[in-house]
């Protein structure tokens, strides 16, 4: 798929690895629709980057009826869909048993229902609208990248929900492009080690150091863009489908 024409549906697009991604889109000549909760920053980036290549639509992703509606929109200004990047998520840490008793099972369905149920949600709503392009010349109709993390293979303590919900995105991966692939669609799964994003802001200091230090080349956390480069890599390579990339320094994560 080229960059240029791409039409890309960006959950979580309005901050951090979301962002980096609809901003490189939109550098390469693409529109992006943002599904995000941050409307201040989604009718920012709006402004910044011109209304004729980025539309922003405020998206709760595990709605079933705010997805559908506002998918429809997407096709509706930008006649089709042919690209998703599904970059929503929440880290809720927490461990299971704590001082102050059992963790609470609302923390851990909220986890599960944001980040693996919304990336589903997103998933099965976009496709459909994809299949109904006309391919291109390899039979192409469409491509969905998603995110999972590092912890869906090294969890940390206190990580039992994010683990979770990522080892699914993880798994559901290969099904999902055995699926579509009768139908041009590719899907393939990004698991970032550390990155520069407000997730990881939201850690304490000393936190941070200890992470970064596992990181064995290069020894710094990662960038933003570097993701999005990852995107524009497997958007416009057609033989990557149905796998998860690592994009980590070589990163293994310990217990804590």
């Amino acid at each position: 798929m080229e960059m240029k024409d791409t039409v890309a549906i960006v959950t979580g697009g309005a901050s951090g690895l979301g962002e980096a991604t609809t901003r490189r889109i939109v550098s390469k000549g693409g529109k992006v629709a943002i599904f995000d909760l941050n409307e201040e920053r989604g009718h920012a980036l709006v402004e910044e980057l011109g209304s004729d290549h980025v539309l922003f639509l405020r998206t709760n992703v595990a709605s079933s009826e705010e997805v559908e509606r506002n998918v429809t929109e997407v096709v509706s200004t930008f006649e089709k869909v042919n690209a998703v990047v599904n970059c929503a998520g929440i880290a809720t840490p927490g461990k299971v048993v704590s001082k102050g008793g059992p963790m609470l099972l609302e923390r851990f369905e909220q986890v599960i229902q944001v980040n693996l149920v919304g990336t589903f949600n997103v998933i099965r709503l976009t496709a459909a609208a994809m299949m109904k392009n006309e391919p291109n010349e390899d039979g192409e109709r469409g491509v969905i990248v998603n995110t999972a993390s590092v912890a869906a293979f090294e969890g940390q303590i206190g990580q039992a929900a994010y683990s979770a919900s990522k080892g699914g995105v993880v798994g559901m991966t290969l099904p999902i492009a055995r699926e579509f692939a009768s139908s041009g669609i590719r899907v393939m799964t990004i698991a970032p080690g550390l990155v520069e994003t407000p997730l990881f802001a939201g850690l304490p200091e000393p936190a941070q150091h200890a992470l970064v230090d596992m990181t064995l080349f290069p020894k710094r956390l990662g960038r933003p863009d570097e993701y999005a480069k990852l995107v524009e890599s497997i958007f416009t390579n057609p033989l990557l489908n149905g796998e998860v990339i690592r994009l980590d320094g070589a990163i293994r994560m310990q217990a804590k």
